[in-house]
C-alpha cells in the first residue's frame, strides 16, 4: 500500500467523506488536497485502472486495522481435543463410564479423539477394537459425529469425533 510521494501514477481516482468532489484527480492536486487536510494521500486498490486513492490519517488507520484483526483472532474459536483411551477388552461398566465422560467433552464444544491400544499380542483382537469405536460413535451419534472410521497406526486405533452444530 502506497502512501503520499510513493504514489507513481500520474492520476488517481479520489474517494471518501472528507474530499469537496469524488473523481479524477492529478496525483500532484490529490497530494495537495491532502496536504490541506493534514491527512495522508493513500493508496487503497492500486490494481485499478486509474488506481483508487483516500485521503485519511493512515497511523490512525493502520491502528484501527491491528485492532480488528486483534478482535478477529480473539474471536476465533480454538479447537480443544480431549482423548479417552481404552483396551480392545474393555467391560460394559468401563466403556459406559468413558461414553459418559466423551458425553459431557462433546457438550462442552471439544473435539474427542478415541482410541484403544493394544498391548502385547492384544494386536489379535483389532477387529474387535474397530467394533468397539464404531459402537462408541453410533452411542454418541446425537452429542456428535465420527469424522473418520477407525483407523490402526501401530499398536493404537483411533477415530475422531466432532461435537454436533448447535440448533
Amino acid at each position: 500500500m502506497n502512501i503520499n510521494e510513493e504514489i507513481r501514477s500520474p492520476q488517481v481516482r479520489l474517494v471518501g467523506e472528507n474530499i469537496p468532489e469524488q473523481g479524477v484527480y492529478s496525483t500532484a492536486k490529490a497530494l495537495e488536497l491532502a496536504e490541506e487536510l493534514g491527512l495522508d494521500l493513500v493508496e487503497i486498490s492500486a490494481k485499478a485502472d486509474p488506481p483508487v486513492c483516500k485521503i485519511l490519517d493512515y497511523s490512525k488507520y493502520l491502528y484501527q486495522q491491528k485492532k480488528k484483526a486483534k478482535e478477529m483472532k480473539q474471536n476465533a474459536s480454538k479447537v480443544v481435543i480431549k482423548e479417552i483411551r481404552f483396551g480392545p477388552n474393555t467391560d460394559e461398566h468401563d466403556f459406559q463410564f468413558k461414553l459418559k465422560h466423551a458425553q459431557e467433552f462433546l457438550q462442552e464444544g471439544s473435539k474427542v479423539k478415541a482410541s484403544i491400544f493394544f498391548r502385547g499380542r492384544s494386536i489379535q483382537f483389532a477387529a474387535q477394537g474397530e467394533k468397539q469405536l464404531l459402537r462408541f460413535a453410533v452411542e454418541l451419534e446425537e452429542y456428535g459425529r465420527a469424522e473418520n472410521m477407525p483407523v490402526l497406526e501401530g499398536k493404537r486405533m483411533t477415530m475422531m469425533l466432532s461435537p454436533a452444530k448447535k440448533k
